[in-house]
């Protein structure tokens, strides 16, 4: 998924940003809530990691701000700031998820992916389609019986199928998922991760849909 990191520590957002780029996810980086802001408003993030003290503002009155104006990203807060009160106020404020530092990074994996689920509308990490069984939370899949290995970046383009169930997802979509801001996209890499998720999951399992993109073919 495209996911933009809000944190102005230099060494935590270094940690977190590459341990999530690890699972195959496309992370923006912002140390700033005025830049933040600007890339809510070209990019469709599908997740929010956002720290509370900012050089420029609090994120408290951010998130409130993204509400107010519809935004409906969902938004995992990052902190310090360990008192329940805090916590009130992040939930309250809209946020989905609440994380106190220091935190470790695979429970951060495991809280962005339940997160991504629930927008999904499909809590339930176990999704089974035909002969393939995905486990979201293991992030494993099984075809006939098999373990089929995908790489982090094969995940993230299976990732986004399974975000819109029957739904054509578009190849530029698919690019968004796979790269942050500042990439080099060559022009045939959705073409070449989708040829490599057939092979390992069933040609059958992705169609093309022409001039539009690509979705599972299972009902």
């Amino acid at each position: 998924m495209r996911v933009l990191l809000i944190e102005d520590d230099p060494v935590l957002g270094e940690a977190v940003r590459d341990h999530i780029a690890a699972d195959g996810h496309a992370v923006d980086w912002s140390t700033m809530l005025g830049d933040a802001g600007d890339h809510l408003h070209v990019v469709s993030y599908e997740l929010v990691l956002l720290d509370l003290h900012l050089p420029d503002g609090k994120g408290f009155e951010f998130l409130k701000t993204l509400r107010r104006e519809g935004t409906d990203t969902p938004v995992i807060i990052l902190t310090a700031r360990d008192q329940l009160s805090d916590r009130i106020e992040g939930l309250n404020s809209g946020a989905d998820d609440y994380l106190v530092k220091p935190f470790d990074l695979g429970e951060l994996s495991a809280r962005l992916a339940a997160v991504a689920r629930r927008y999904a509308g499909n809590p339930n990490p176990l999704i089974r389609l035909g002969p393939v069984e995905i486990d979201q939370a293991a992030r494993r899949v099984v075809v006939d019986g098999t373990e089929a290995r995908l790489t982090s970046r094969e995940w993230a383009v299976l990732e986004q199928f399974l975000r819109r169930p029957g739904m054509t997802v578009g190849k530029n979509q698919i690019e968004d998922a796979l790269y942050a801001f500042g990439a080099e996209i060559e022009s045939n890499t959705v073409e070449v991760y989708v040829s490599r998720l057939r092979k390992k999951i069933g040609r059958e399992a992705v169609t093309t849909v022409r001039g539009l993109g690509y979705r599972l073919a299972f009902p």
